[in-house]
């Protein structure tokens, strides 16, 4: 597989639809390594611009170390070369360095550098964290902006101007002041990727800020609508993409808000619909309830 360089990357993930693939357990709670393999060379054959292995969708947050490893080698191997892998670093600023530099042996093409684990951080903190991270590969690296990970316009400005391979921004906070201060101020020096939860919902607004592009979870089990409402929004057609918000996204929210952390569950419940199950969501996730999959079931029937 030919690795991507960080401005190839960035070209690459800025062109299309990106995919955040949930991480296939066995009902035990085991990582089910074969499943997973052929989950990721099934959604490899859509034209999506990367698949970002173990993130959010894929309960980062609920994986060993070891088992983060073997995530990443499985997409690679799974996704035969055809699309991009992103893989994750987070937790403290050692352990995002070991998980980026084990990242680049695996054959990733680039790192998503979560917030770090916990603690509040100042803004030299977070500049640190992700200089840190940055010098320890070659890969291109994208920050998430969310929770304690919070980067000023300041701070961004810095890390451009000294960290090369630092080649996007997805903000998952949804400050649009400070997204238009961050694209006034750096422009297309950054890939700006759109990584609040359901991202659908904030895509056609977001567009306008310079966020070409987003992060699906619904590309999970429904590629082709998903792939066809991202079309609809970089055409800036509203009407294409006001009628899918009311026939599918807008309903699928109100499932998707029933319950903290449903973000992820509701996407495997939608999976198990759609006949590609991927097992259950991790402790302290919950599974839908049986209602509320039948629910999603008549929704996504919808769908076609």
């Amino acid at each position: 597989m030919t690795r991507h360089t960080p401005e190839e990357l960035q070209r690459v993930l800025g062109s299309g639809l990106l995919s955040f693939p949930v991480t296939h357990f066995t009902p035990e709670l085991e990582f089910d390594e074969a499943a997973y393999r052929e989950n990721l060379s099934w959604l490899a054959s859509y034209p999506a611009a990367g698949l970002f292995a173990a993130g959010g969708t894929g309960e980062f947050f609920s994986l060993t170390p070891d088992e983060i490893a073997r995530v990443v080698r499985a997409a690679v191997a799974g996704s035969g070369g055809t699309t991009p892998i992103i893989a994750p670093a987070g937790f403290g600023t050692a352990q995002a360095v070991d998980l980026a530099r084990d990242a680049e042996r695996a054959g990733a093409d680039g790192i998503l550098l979560f917030p770090p684990y916990l603690t509040e951080s100042s803004q030299d903190g977070l500049a640190a964290h992700v200089r840190a991270v940055c010098a320890a590969t070659s890969l291109g690296v994208v920050v998430y902006h969310r929770a304690n990970g919070r980067f000023t316009v300041p701070t961004m400005e810095q890390l451009v101007a000294t960290c090369p391979n630092l080649i996007g921004f997805k903000d998952g906070v949804g400050d649009i002041e400070l997204m238009t201060r961050l694209y006034a101020t750096i422009g297309d020096r950054l890939l700006y990727i759109g990584g609040l939860p359901t991202a659908e919902t904030f895509a056609l607004p977001y567009l306008e800020l310079g966020v070409t592009t987003y992060s699906s979870a619904i590309f999970n089990f429904a590629p082709t609508f998903a792939l066809d409402f991202y079309a609809a929004v970089r055409a800036q057609d509203r009407a294409g993409v006001y009628t899918r918000l009311n026939e599918f996204v807008l309903p699928y929210l109100e499932i998707r808000n029933r319950k903290a952390g449903y973000p992820v569950s509701i996407i495997k419940a939608g999976m198990r619909v759609v006949g590609r199950p991927a097992g259950p969501v991790r402790p302290p996730l919950t599974d839908l309830t049986a209602d509320e999959q039948g629910a999603l079931a008549t929704l996504i029937e919808k769908l076609g």
